[in-house]
């Protein structure tokens, strides 16, 4: 019996639990700018990259040069490599990309790559922020995106996949970076979130570069160029 008890009461709380995560999923998060750390020249250079084409990484050869303001979407077919193509951005190991030096990346991995699983949410937020931003301003930038006192002291491992990505985008706030790499940045988000989020980033200012697999999301950001790898 007092097994039973307890099992119910585990229950009682799961599901009071799951009302809250709910109700704060009922919400929509509040417009939100992200800051761009102003930098003048290059900021980004590609002379090349890969393909894969019959399961094969093709070599192709291209001149894509981003500075300041400058958009670039990134498109093609499932599989071609276009997040294999972010990454050799994001860590230059292709001899052929070139990103200025001492530019803050901002980068958004659809599969949360750049979140510490371990960490708290308070301590991630904390962790990356720029400097002259205080805890008192963190919290309020954490709010707008509903992350609010009871998810601040959790594990980042505990958080929801919506949770995860609203945070993610929490950080890009904070951080202030000079070149967001965005790769499906609407991946597990809540539909409510999507217009401000897509305003967000039509705002950004600094160079961006975006994979996106939702063609309404795009058609609200403004892009300079395109780079169709099934083209190339």
């Amino acid at each position: 019996m007092r097994k039973l008890a307890s099992k119910l009461k585990e229950e009682v709380r799961d599901m009071e639990e799951n009302k809250v995560d709910v109700r704060r999923e009922d919400k929509t998060i509040r417009e939100f700018n992200i800051p761009d750390q102003k930098i003048v020249g290059h900021i980004v250079t590609i002379k090349s990259l890969k393909v894969i084409k019959n399961h094969e990484p093709i070599k192709k050869d291209i001149n894509i040069i981003l500075r300041q303001k400058d958009r670039l979407l990134i498109s093609g077919p499932n599989g071609i490599g276009k997040s294999t193509l972010l990454r050799s951005i994001l860590n230059e190991t292709n001899d052929d990309v070139h990103i200025l030096k001492d530019t803050k990346i901002g980068y958004y991995s659809q599969d949360f790559a750049t979140l510490n699983y371990d960490e708290t949410v308070f301590d991630s937020l904390q962790g990356i922020m720029a400097e002259g931003i205080d805890v008192q301003e963190m919290r309020a930038v954490a709010a707008g995106f509903l992350i609010t006192g009871e998810l601040m002291g959790l594990n980042i491992s505990h958080l929801s996949e919506g949770q995860k990505g609203l945070l993610s985008f929490a950080r890009l706030v904070l951080m202030r970076p000079g070149l967001l790499i965005l790769d499906e940045p609407t991946n597990h988000i809540n539909f409510r979130h999507i217009p401000v989020i897509a305003k967000a980033i039509n705002n950004y200012e600094g160079a961006m570069i975006l994979i996106s697999h939702m063609p309404d999301f795009v058609k609200e950001i403004r892009f300079d160029s395109e780079l169709d790898l099934g083209k190339l």
